[in-house]
């Protein structure tokens, strides 16, 4: 690699994606792509914290991989692979977690809120869940980690981490450093817009998966919740337009305080017609390209195999460096 600095972010693959994973996210790696050198991941490894079907669990993979491509990830530009096809994410965890402290563990926000919601399965995976994040991210000496807020706390665990090992056995690792984007980080519900945009949500009308299609994004966007006021501005307690402004600012690219003049003296249902079709055509062309690349399997294949050889080249120059320094036989 340049000099450039270096990213790394993935997703996890025990569900779709969203509506809110696109604005939050995938959107903004495709604008990160040209400025700095990335590895876009599919973190399936993660995603079995929570028992998966195996078909699905696979199908769902390749579904997110296709579907970085078709945002408009550049797979020539950027390193794109599946977590699982690098032993190094592993191998790394461990030696990782040989200097985690269970305390630290402990306190990690999701673990307590996924144990409460899968308590017939509260594995030592979903314990140590956040150690295999700072594997991911050290591995590949990742300057930059666009995180979510719901993701900053384990991010602060792998500086924690890479700090702890550089005192002990010399400077190895760069300690990462957060990139959060400035519109859209955090697109909420529609149905409950104080709460987070989730695939997990149980009323579909929360959110819009990625490819919902064009009448069913116009029925949920229809459907948002709102308030009495009929007034379309940006203001605290209007959490529902904040949310769909929120929505309209990030998929045409306009300012929060354009949307707003926009709509100056027009109605809530011009407004979501708006919003609607704002939301339909910017993911008109993701469709398309998703179906190109649904229709060509081999090239898809041939994306993530190079992707993990690439990969897998950086990840075990690092991972071997880590083995000279704890005393491993090389």
């Amino acid at each position: 690699m340049d000099d450039k600095k270096t990213i790394f972010s993935g997703v996890q693959s025990s569900g779709f994606l969203t509506l809110g994973n696109y604005i939050g996210a995938l959107k903004n790696w495709t604008k990160l792509q040209n400025d700095y050198n990335c590895l876009f991941c599919v973190v399936d490894m993660h995603s079995i914290t929570v028992r998966q079907n195996p078909s699905e669990l696979k199908r769902r993979t390749l579904e997110i991989l296709k579907l970085y491509m078709a945002s408009g990830i550049d797979a020539e530009k950027n390193i794109l692979f599946i977590q699982s096809h690098v032993p190094a994410h592993a191998e790394l965890a461990w030696v990782l977690g040989c200097n985690t402290y269970m305390g630290e563990l402990s306190r990690m926000t999701q673990f307590k809120d996924k144990s409460a919601r899968n308590d017939e399965n509260i594995n030592a995976g979903l314990f140590t869940y956040p150690v295999l994040m700072a594997a991911d991210i050290l591995l590949y000496n990742a300057d930059l980690v666009p995180v979510g807020s719901d993701q900053k706390q384990h991010l602060e665990l792998a500086r924690d981490i890479a700090e702890r090992f550089n005192g002990v056995y010399g400077n190895l690792f760069i300690v990462p450093e957060p990139y959060i984007g400035e519109v859209g980080a955090k697109i909420m519900s529609l149905q409950e817009p104080t709460k987070k945009m989730s695939k997990s949500d149980i009323n579909p009308n929360g959110y819009i998966a990625l490819l919902d299609d064009a009448d069913t994004i116009v029925k949920k966007i229809k459907r948002a919740v709102t308030d009495s006021e009929n007034e379309v501005a940006y203001r605290e307690g209007k959490d529902g337009i904040n949310n769909l402004l929120g929505i309209y600012s990030a998929v045409t690219d306009k300012t929060m305080g354009e949307a707003q003049t926009e709509f100056e003296g027009k109605g809530y249902g011009h407004f979501k017609a708006a919003v609607a079709e704002a939301v339909v055509e910017c993911m008109r062309p993701m469709w398309q390209r998703y179906k190109e690349l649904s229709d060509n399997n081999d090239y898809v294949e041939k994306i993530y195999t190079e992707g993990a050889l690439k990969a897998a080249y950086l990840a075990d120059g690092t991972l071997k460096k880590v083995y000279e320094k704890i005393g491993f036989v090389i």
